[in-house]
């Protein structure tokens, strides 16, 4: 019954990480519905899309820590629980700066949730076990990569954008139930025979703590406002209530120097309390294990690509090729068939291949994926084009992602698996967050750019191209909709479609660049770690 139990466990730890994932990307196609209903800007739309992604990231290191000190369960089901509670908000917000605060709560119980999730599966499961069960947890974030595009364009094209969020309620609840009842808690002072391990998680570093928060925060916000304030001189100046921000320099450079500063801050303070024999935030000293050092940098590099074209995948496919949100979710079903599909595959092979090996398939299924959208989408591109290269990726990031964070925490001391599941998860969600940054930069930016050449070509005046551009960028494209019920515009409209097209093509080069470096970085994980399982796996046959 304990091993039965086990497994009902991670069914519902599962359906808590498909929460977290569908939430992140189910929004991607309510995009349009909610920039008609609430009338938001591009800015708003990346913010929407960021606030999540950005305290998510900043925070994710903190729950991590706090998990292994309080109970990994508990930390999962009050996690659930300000998520689903953070959905009501969401749902019935008026405004796109109160949803936008909703998605700021919402981060803090994702981040509670998916380190946690990690660490869980690490404590409970070993050996063969424990890959498929890291198996099943990646394979769930990237078959919910594309079913939350796909749920999230039935509710919005039959319902309201709002059930969006609205459906988390009842999930959260049935994920609090079924936690409570099939998962133990753990903590690392129970898990440890050696009471100092225990002692070391009971001070909590709250320095670390607000010095990680606020190198992640600060790195997402430039990223994110570059293009809006100016990358180095003020050009929109921020407003925050009756304050503007009077320098010519724009704080978007700022930011940056925060980062930094704050970057340096948090090793030298964590080194300085590990040389102390007090608790850190991050276990620096897990970095002297190679599959975790050199397993996260090649997470947080493969994440700037993975998720990033699916901001930019949507809003091309309803703006540009005319496709409802739900059809535009079928779409992406796609994605999501690969990923189930390379589930089945990792859990065949997954004890007989080396693990980089299989994150390496995976890697180059999504460059190939990847790419390939960036040579066919165009204007009037047609929709089966599309489906080889959407199950390609998903295939890739099916098998990539389960295969990658086994790497990172195989190694890892039980008693230390919340601080490894947060650090892991942390680079990973930076890297997702700058990813998504980057390519809503690189997708706004181009189409700005091309709109505006393609306008001058054919001769329309200043002011009026300048009009023009700000619409169709400042409503990420759904104003192209509303151009083309004027006949007379049927010039601005094609050419509106082509920079965009264009622009969703260089964000999909960009991510697939992005894979291309982190596959590189697969390289640096050497095979000592498979041969130290394998051998270990020999023995215990």
């Amino acid at each position: 019954m304990a091993a039965r139990s086990k497994w009902l466990g991670l069914v519902f730890i599962s359906i808590a990480v498909a929460l977290i994932i569908v939430d992140s990307t189910i929004v991607n196609v309510a995009i349009p519905s909610i920039i008609d209903d609430l009338g938001i800007s591009s800015t708003q739309v990346q913010w929407v899309q960021e606030s999540y992604t950005l305290v998510f990231a900043a925070l994710l290191l903190v729950f991590g820590t706090l998990a292994d000190r309080f109970g990994r369960r508990r930390m999962l089901i009050l996690g659930v629980a300000i998520f689903a509670g953070a959905s009501i908000l969401a749902a019935t917000a008026p405004t796109g700066d109160l949803l936008i605060a909703a998605r700021v709560v919402q981060g803090v119980g994702g981040a509670m949730v998916l380190p946690t999730t990690l660490s869980i599966i690490n404590a409970t499961f070993r050996g063969r076990e424990r890959a498929i069960a890291f198996a099943v947890w990646g394979s769930t974030i990237g078959g919910m990569t594309a079913v939350g595009p796909l749920l999230g364009g039935w509710l919005t094209t039959y319902f309201s954008w709002r059930w969006a969020f609205g459906i988390n309620i009842p999930l959260g609840i049935v994920i609090i139930v079924g936690v409570l009842v099939f998962v133990r808690e753990s903590r690392s002072s129970h898990e440890s025979p050696d009471s100092q391990a225990g002692d070391a998680t009971q001070r909590i570093d709250v320095v670390g703590a607000v010095l990680s928060v606020v190198t992640s925060a600060t790195l997402v916000f430039g990223l994110i406002q570059g293009r809006t304030y100016g990358w180095w001189l003020t050009e929109t100046a921020p407003t925050i209530g009756g304050w503007t921000w009077p320098f010519a320099l724009s704080p978007v450079p700022v930011a940056f120097a925060v980062t930094i500063v704050a970057g340096v801050g948090f090793v030298l303070w964590g080194r300085h309390r590990m040389r102390q024999g007090r608790s850190t935030m991050l276990a620096f000293d897990l970095f002297r294990i190679p599959s975790f050092r050199n397993g996260n940098l090649a997470a947080m590099i493969v994440s700037l690509g993975e998720f990033g074209i699916i901001l930019s995948l949507p809003l091309w496919l309803q703006n540009v090729l005319g496709f409802d949100a739900l059809q535009t979710g079928l779409i992406l079903v796609a994605l999501a068939v690969g990923s189930f599909v390379a589930s089945g595959f990792a859990g065949s092979f997954g004890n007989r291949i080396p693990a980089v090996a299989i994150v390496r398939v995976g890697l180059a299924a999504e460059i190939v994926g990847v790419a390939g959208l960036g040579f066919v989408i165009g204007p009037a591109t047609e929709w089966w084009v599309l489906i080889p290269f959407l199950f390609v990726y998903g295939f890739g990031v099916g098998l990539a992602t389960a295969q990658l964070t086994g790497v990172v925490l195989k190694d890892v001391p039980v008693s230390q698996s919340g601080q490894g599941s947060g650090t892991q998860s942390t680079a990973r969600q930076i890297g997702s967050a700058l990813g998504i940054a980057v390519l809503g930069t690189v997708l706004f930016t181009s189409t700005a750019v091309q709109f505006d050449s393609l306008l001058a070509e054919n001769g329309v005046a200043d002011d009026a191209r300048q009009h023009l551009v700000s619409q169709v960028v400042d409503s990420s494209g759904a104003a192209i909709a509303g151009l083309e019920k004027d006949p007379s515009m049927s010039a601005v409209v094609d050419d509106a479609k082509t920079a965009f097209s264009d622009g969703t093509r260089l964000a999909a080069f960009s991510a697939a660049g992005f894979l291309a470096v982190g596959f590189a970085a697969t390289l640096s994980l050497g095979g000592a770690p498979t041969r130290k399982r394998s051998a270990g796996t020999e023995q215990r046959h």
